[in-house]
């Protein structure tokens, strides 16, 4: 290993380390990062996975504002910023959301430093001057977009070129998420913690208790559900927590009892064992009313091999073959959502099991946590003309991995 590839600090920077994809991948790249020889650190405000993070071999330094708007906040953390980078010699600033982004780069530009940029969520332009804050997530030396739906997004959007667009899908944890390692004491244990009776098939949804995951969505096709198959005494978890001010949990469980669904389905809040959760189910349910940038949640079910029925837009194209690797519904379509969801209650066993072994494959071939901190490395080294990536795949000893990564054009 030489001595750069040694002492090369990376930098990421986020809001805060609370729950989320953005989160989660941070980590994963602070471990990936650290294995390759490097030295990671992270900015944010903190948060619950402040502990995951430091375990990874990653150093935290605390910015409270790190998520805020205000611009005069935004200059006072850049200059903050440009000193930590001086202090620590980091050759290389990572942003992975929108406030922190301004910050890295009116940093990097201070301060001379490689500026990469993930582009993780939807960012509509909705209100004048959301575009101009958006951009900044264009504006890297390298711009990663998490699926082909957010590179061709990036491209004809914001004019992003081959030259700097890099798309890396996020992945899972294929050892984390594997049948073979869920014990029936875990799955047992949700079982009990939910409520379920017993031998009850279950539907599973989950993400975040907002409008736009489509929960509203799912509890119309569930009424519909009870007239498809009357006698099945199926039940749905929502497995996702909200805000303590947002009303729209309970808006939801007010909607559930007016359809007569009280009995039937459970607000499980936040679940720490997904894939206990995803090895009970018969399914899982990703709805959302809007494109999903990626759909993490997506590709962890179909590394379950667990059957998954996902709205037909956005990334979700791209991981789930309707019939092949998961089902896939129109759009805000509750009537065709509550049919999908009784074609896969009622399929023959080995037609369900065939579909999430191929899934399981697709997601082993394409979709690892593996395969994603190796091409990163490999964007880093591009900038830093180090061999993080090779260094990377040679501890993990997995030549299968050691590929270029995608030029979106």
């Amino acid at each position: 290993m030489s001595s750069f590839l040694a002492s090369a600090s990376i930098l990421q920077i986020l809001p805060a380390l609370e729950q989320g994809g953005v989160e989660r991948g941070t980590i994963e790249m602070a471990q990936a990062i650290t294995q390759a020889g490097g030295k990671a650190l992270v900015i944010s405000a903190g948060g619950r996975m402040e502990p995951l993070l430091r375990h990874s071999g990653a150093e935290h330094i605390t910015l409270p504002d790190c998520g805020s708007r205000n611009p005069l906040k935004i200059a006072k953390n850049s200059h903050f910023l440009s000193n930590i980078i001086r202090q620590h010699n980091v050759q290389l600033v990572h942003a992975r959301s929108r406030a922190p982004a301004w910050v890295a780069k009116m940093a990097c530009k201070r301060t001379q430093t490689p500026f990469v940029t993930t582009w993780h969520g939807v960012h509509a332009n909705t209100f004048p001057g959301k575009r101009h804050y958006n951009a900044v997530l264009a504006s890297g030396d390298r711009v990663i977009a998490i699926s082909n739906h957010i590179a061709q997004r990036l491209a004809e959007e914001y004019h992003v070129g081959p030259d700097r667009l890099r798309t890396i899908p996020r992945g899972a944890d294929t050892d984390l998420f594997s049948p073979q390692m869920v014990s029936g004491q875990r799955v047992h244990r949700l079982v009990e913690a939910w409520a379920l009776p017993a031998d009850a098939p279950v539907i599973l949804m989950p993400g975040r208790l907002t409008a736009w995951k489509g929960q509203s969505l799912v509890l119309d096709a569930l009424a519909q559900l009870l007239d498809l198959l009357p006698d099945i005494n199926w039940h749905c978890v929502f497995a996702g927590g909200c805000s303590p001010e947002d009303k729209y949990a309970q808006e939801l469980s007010t909607k559930a009892a007016q359809l007569g669904l009280t009995d039937r389905v459970r607000f499980a809040g936040h679940c720490d064992d997904m894939p206990a959760a995803m090895m009970l189910a018969n399914m899982v349910v990703v709805p959302s009313l809007r494109p999903e940038p990626f759909g993490r949640v997506v590709v962890e079910a179909q590394a379950m091999c667990c059957p998954v029925i996902v709205a037909h837009h956005g990334a979700a194209v791209e991981t789930v073959a309707h019939g092949q690797t998961g089902f896939s519904f129109t759009p805000e379509n509750a009537n065709e959502l509550a049919q999908t969801i009784y074609d896969v209650l009622v399929a023959p066993p080995e037609i369900l099991e065939a579909i999430g072994y191929a899934a399981r494959q697709m997601v082993l071939s394409h979709y690892s946590t593996f395969a994603m901190q190796h091409a990163t490395l490999a964007v880093y080294d591009e900038l830093l003309d180090t061999t993080l990536a090779e260094h990377f795949a040679g501890i993990k000893n997995d030549p299968a991995l050691f590929q270029e990564p995608t030029f979106a054009g």
